[in-house]
């Protein structure tokens, strides 16, 4: 499947309304993107990870709120993102990307379990591969989407609001 081209575009040669940088309608299905992306970067910052989610700051919630944010509409723990290119995905780099950090996250979620500590997750030898997968995940949307993928996450309640806004 392909994004359409501007001749065919809702859009009607007008730039569409942006969330952050990200313009909102560039992607068909841009709710989900923006679900993975938020959930992509929690998994992909260790002081964030370190300075919210281990420290129980409240808002953001936890890891496996990210696990499941980043599946759950997708169903990438069933199918590879590949299928989404071109509505979730603009292209396979950013698919395969997502996928290797996905695989990753969820070996580690299967072995600690979903309803584990944070450091459980944060201790796993194998977390700091985790974690560089989807930083270059997450790098590589953001990129794509204009937007600095230094900047702090965002909470879920600000993810809510502008994925509303729509």
């Amino acid at each position: 499947m392909t994004v359409q081209g501007p001749e065919t575009s809702s859009r009607r040669g007008r730039r569409s309304s942006t969330m952050g940088g990200m313009p909102l309608n560039d992607m068909p299905w841009w709710r989900w993107r923006s679900n993975v992306r938020s959930a992509l970067h929690m998994l992909s910052d260790p002081p964030f990870q370190q300075n919210v989610w281990l420290a129980g700051v409240d808002g953001y919630g936890d890891v496996t709120d990210a696990v499941y944010r980043l599946v759950e509409d997708t169903w990438l723990d069933n199918w590879s993102a590949d299928k989404y290119v071109g509505t979730i995905f603009r292209d396979a780099q950013e698919a395969a990307l997502v996928d290797t950090a996905v695989l990753r996250v969820l070996r580690i979620m299967h072995q600690v379990g979903p309803d584990a500590q944070v450091s459980a997750y944060l201790d796993h030898p194998a977390w700091p591969e985790a974690v560089r997968a989807a930083r270059e995940a997450h790098v590589r949307l953001s990129a794509s989407d204009g937007e600095d993928p230094d900047t702090a996450p965002r909470t879920l309640e600000v993810l809510r609001i502008m994925t509303r806004a729509a």
